[in-house]
């Protein structure tokens, strides 16, 4: 099969035009990637633990969607966090001023430490072990494996992980 100059063109032109596409185009709905690296950096500022980049990309995705003005609201909380020389939340939280930028840092903080969008049934879910709620009793809780309409709701009687003492 002889290759000719046209086919050559034609194939050349459709990679490239798809190349092009999906460059541009965020992957799997995800922010582009300055806006995840502001949303991790205000994160780290409103939120003292360590947090998986994996999960604030899908967060800053939701916040894309949910906020219409959330570019500028994260450079608003960097600069007042900037201004105040801040290393913790502690340090700039009581100076960003009320209304939708407070909502934003709220739902910011609640998103992490839930790993859902909202306390809704319909709320988009971003994590459930890297919750931060879940960290703190993660070496003492198990992990419910046979939930059938939701976390936590247990379809069969619990079993005990050992034998309870009797006295």
């Amino acid at each position: 099969m002889a290759l000719t100059r046209r086919k050559f063109l034609l194939g050349a032109a459709t990679v490239s035009a798809t190349w092009l596409t999906w460059s541009t185009v965020p992957a799997w709905g995800l922010a582009p990637a300055p806006l995840q690296a502001e949303f991790m950096q205000v994160s780290a500022l409103l939120v003292n633990h360590r947090l998986d980049p994996r999960v604030g990309a899908r967060m800053a995705a939701a916040a894309a969607q949910q906020y219409p003005q959330y570019g500028e609201m994260m450079r608003s909380i960097i600069a007042i966090a900037a201004a105040k020389q801040a290393k913790t939340v502690e340090d700039f939280f009581a100076d960003i001023p009320g209304g939708p930028l407070t909502e934003f840092a709220h739902w910011i903080i609640f998103a992490w430490y839930s790993g859902c969008s909202s306390p809704k049934k319909d709320a988009q879910v971003f994590a459930y072990e890297t919750a931060l709620t879940y960290q703190t009793t993660a070496d003492a809780v198990a992990i419910p494996s046979y939930g059938f309409s939701g976390p936590n709701q247990w379809g069969r009687p619990i079993v005990p992980l050992t034998p309870m003492p009797s006295f």
